[in-house]
């Protein structure tokens, strides 16, 4: 007869205690000076960016071309509140406001972008590859999620460096779905690292809406499991946005760890500029563009500020002239030599 197994009782493993989280943020007081600042640099990428679209459509940009229409508020809110040298900023094809917001001159984004040698990255990287290590931005990343472990390395070296620096790691809300997001977000939060994941959640991934491609379409939620706390903002709106960035801020380099902050925005064009953006109606983007712009929200708080509708015409004819400038300046520039061809090549050995 055989002799049953003896069982073992298993004990129940201990509760973890609830996520500590941030408080909740509050839009940022801005005076009429900083308003009108984040104000120009809002209109300085929308403006930059139809500029590009159109030299895109005249064959002077190749390849993929990603443009920022309509999230401007997010790159300006969240940059606002970074320091230049000592932080560092990472992100996906969808690069250029992310460059602009940071102070980059637009005359080598756009001399990148035409593929010449006076760009930012050689006229090697093109739209969806700038780099520049000077300023701490490190891409501009092709592979769609590619950049948050790559920006949790960053916030590894700020960490192991002791050098006070947070690295902003941007994704989106198709990038949320990939499995190597979530592997960095259990190692960011096993070392508590010093980052910010910024969703900018602008609706449809490459063209699939979030109700259609995501179980939890609360993407602020996408950190529970690893204990990483968020929140959700309005990111069309650049006070709010900057109001949330000093909350992750002050979480992130108070040693808490990393934070996710979803952004909820919208592109007006397609994903690319070979998109021609069949899975949403006009009506749809022309609700938004009238009732949700982030320049035009900005605007209305200017003139409650007693900022004359004047100024503003004077500001938007400046930017123009600066982004016709860069224009001029990247289609004067020559093109790379063919001997840069063999140059920031990394080669292995075997």
């Amino acid at each position: 007869m055989a002799r049953s197994a003896k069982k073992t009782a298993v004990s129940p493993q201990p509760q973890a205690p609830e996520i500590e989280r941030p408080p909740q943020p509050q839009r940022h007081k801005a005076s009429k000076e900083e308003l009108l600042q984040l104000y120009r640099e809002m209109l300085l990428i929308r403006r930059f960016e139809e500029r590009a679209g159109q030299l895109y459509g005249l064959g002077l940009i190749g390849g993929f071309c990603h443009l920022y229409i309509g999230q401007e508020a997010v790159g300006v809110g969240l940059q606002s509140a970074m320091t230049v040298g000592k932080d560092s900023v990472i992100t996906g094809y969808r690069d250029h406001g992310h460059m602009l917001a940071y102070g980059i001159d637009p005359k080598v984004i756009m001399a990148e972008l035409t593929g010449r040698a006076a760009g930012i990255s050689k006229g090697k990287g093109g739209s969806m590859h700038m780099f520049s290590v000077d300023h701490g931005f490190y891409g501009g990343h092709g592979i769609v999620g590619a950049q948050v472990p790559l920006g949790t390395g960053l916030a590894f070296k700020h960490k192991y460096a002791e050098d006070g620096g947070v690295c902003l790691a941007y994704l989106g809300d198709g990038a949320v779905n990939q499995g190597q997001v979530y592997e960095a977000f259990n190692m960011a939060k096993l070392w508590n690292l010093p980052v910010i994941y910024a969703i900018e959640n602008n609706q449809y991934a490459m063209g699939t809406s979030i109700k259609r491609s995501s179980a939890e379409p609360l993407l602020y939620r996408r950190g529970e499991a690893h204990r990483i706390p968020g929140f959700q903002v309005d990111g069309m709106d650049v006070l709010a946005v900057r109001g949330a960035a000093q909350v992750a801020l002050d979480w992130v380099r108070g040693g808490k760890g990393p934070i996710i902050i979803e952004l909820l925005t919208y592109r007006y064009r397609g994903h690319s500029m070979s998109d021609p953006a069949r899975y949403r109606t006009r009506e749809e983007v022309q609700d938004v563009r009238e009732h949700r712009d982030p320049i035009l929200h900005a605007e209305r708080d200017l003139e409650a500020l007693g900022v004359k509708e004047e100024e503003l015409k004077a500001i938007d004819k400046e930017i123009k002239d600066i982004v016709v400038e860069a224009a001029k300046f990247a289609e004067d520039a020559p093109e790379p030599a063919p001997s840069e061809l063999y140059t920031d090549v990394l080669v292995g050995s075997y």
